[in-house]
């Protein structure tokens, strides 16, 4: 297989699934006609292997872009209606496209941001005829090696980065995945997080991998428990593909004493490290399902490792586990050697086809993240340094925190996870976010939770070294979270210098 979009076009004629959000309904066999009109409609408006920006909510139309932008020769990018006009036109700047694909409900907005761009709708595009000849020429051309998206993150320079994926890292990955944890067309899968962020690429091409059903689940439904609840079991969604923070919410506002929606069978979890308390409730909660844990950057599609939860176990810290088939995964120390020792920590270092492309536009960073393997001088063998780190125990592999998230503190190396770690051990404490301010000096921790901030403190003194002691306390109604469901460290920080 050499292009994602042979997922679609091998769903059985007779498979009567597709794709279903709170609005709109495509079945496959629709999904596969509608995305061929857009694809025809912009191989007249744009060269092949051109990104294309897609401005509108995550849902069934949103996936028929992305297809028709692919049977075009191009990839996409989805440009997240929540974003402020400053970040979009940064993202813009980056991909350096004439055009941006909407619908109606969100012409006049982005017509607004971008008076300058050619802006195609998507209730036009789709009754635009199907040129064969056209869609196959650009499909001849197409490699295996050509990009299928680019998905955004944080840049340290204040200007994002574009991570750039190929078919075939997606079908190196998607097949694994797939397989690994035997999801078929028998599935339901239920969609939580937005379509820039990567784990969303899970839920969308499982979906066309095996010609299972997508259910998109409304973002708004987080914030209200019942209604989702609800919505899982109205449409009998089977897998959870979800960001650490959407079950921790649920779990939070003990949703699962409202209902546990019957047809749950896979939950997999991904993006920070999982609370034990909050597992504990899931899995109180579904004793017979498989519980997984996923760890992987954005960088190497999705995920490289995984740890399928054993239910006997009392854990204390969840490992990431083990290496996915096709992947090899390793600890590197500071002088670039590897790390084979139990309890040492190192930089978590991943070889794979499954590793990106780099960086869109911006070779610079691209050589600074993806490098050759310091373990082989041989030949030309690209590995990504995740920035994270990790230690090895009794065979599993466990994630240590962010290279970035260690701190120098009172003259001791400290991590802020394993801060963390501790106060949300703490009965009566649900989530836990400690920041290292350099210009004062001071760990700083935020939480949610009905203990007392003396209280919290008292606690945290018997089983922490005083260093590691946070001295200031914020206790929130909610944790801030970004639009990946990751906790908002600088919106932190901004509530910290507020209070200044």
């Amino acid at each position: 297989m050499n292009n994602v979009l042979e997922y679609l076009e091998n769903i059985d004629v007779n498979n009567q699934k597709g794709i279903k959000d709170l609005k709109d309904y495509i079945s496959y066999q629709d999904l596969k006609i509608i995305s061929k009109r857009i694809g025809t409609f912009l191989i007249r408006k744009t060269a092949s292997r051109k990104a294309i920006p897609i401005y509108m909510e995550k849902g069934a139309k949103c996936v028929s872009l992305f297809m028709g932008s692919l049977y075009a020769g191009c990839f996409y990018t989805l440009l997240n209606t929540d974003l402020p006009a400053k970040r979009l036109k940064d993202i813009m700047n980056v991909l350096e496209s004439d055009i941006i694909l909407t619908d109606n409900d969100h012409l006049k907005t982005i017509k607004e941001i971008f008076p300058e761009k050619s802006i195609y709708c998507y209730e036009d595009m789709i009754n635009s005829d199907i040129d064969l000849s056209l869609l196959s020429k650009r499909r001849e051309n197409s490699l295996s090696g050509d990009p299928v998206y680019a998905n955004f993150t944080s840049g340290s320079t204040g200007v994002p980065k574009g991570v750039l994926i190929s078919h075939d890292n997606i079908i190196s990955f998607i097949d694994t995945f797939t397989a690994t944890f035997n999801i078929s067309k028998n599935d339901c899968i239920g969609n939580q997080a937005p379509f820039d962020f990567d784990v969303s690429v899970k839920d969308i091409y499982s979906a066309l991998k095996t010609g299972a059903m997508l259910v998109i689940v409304p973002k708004e439904y987080f914030s209200q428990p019942a209604l989702l609840l609800d919505y899982l079991e109205d449409n009998k969604v089977t897998t959870l593909v979800w960001a650490v923070s959407a079950l921790c919410l649920v779990s939070s506002f003990h949703g699962l004493n409202y209902k546990k929606p019957q047809m749950i069978n896979k939950i997999f979890f991904s993006g920070e490290v999982m609370p034990v308390k909050h597992l504990n409730n899931w899995l109180q909660a579904y004793p017979k399902a498989l519980f997984v844990n996923l760890y992987g950057p954005t960088e190497i599609t999705c995920n490289c490792t995984y740890h399928i939860i054993d239910k006997q176990k009392n854990y204390d810290i969840i490992p990431i586990g083990r290496a996915f088939l096709n992947h090899q995964v390793f600890l590197i120390d500071n002088n670039n050697l590897e790390i084979k020792d139990d309890d040492i920590k190192g930089e978590i270092v991943v070889k794979s086809k499954t590793v990106a492309l780099g960086y869109y536009n911006d070779l610079v960073r691209t050589k600074r993240a993806f490098v050759q393997n310091p373990l082989n001088n041989k030949y030309l063998d690209i590995v990504y340094k995740t920035g994270d780190l990790g230690y090895y125990h009794n065979g599993e592999l466990y994630f240590a925190g962010r290279r970035d998230f260690q701190v120098k503190y009172m003259g001791h190396r400290i991590e802020l996870e394993e801060i963390d770690k501790n106060i949300t051990n703490i009965p009566g404490i649900i989530r836990s976010t400690t920041l290292f301010i350099l210009e004062k000096e001071k760990l700083v921790c935020f939480y949610v939770g009905t203990m007392e901030k003396k209280e919290l403190y008292s606690n945290l003194k018997k089983d922490l070294p005083l260093f590691m002691v946070p001295t200031k306390y914020y206790k929130l109604d909610n944790m801030p979270l970004t639009k990946n469901g990751k906790v908002d460290r600088g919106e932190l920080k901004r509530l910290y210098e507020e209070d200044l």
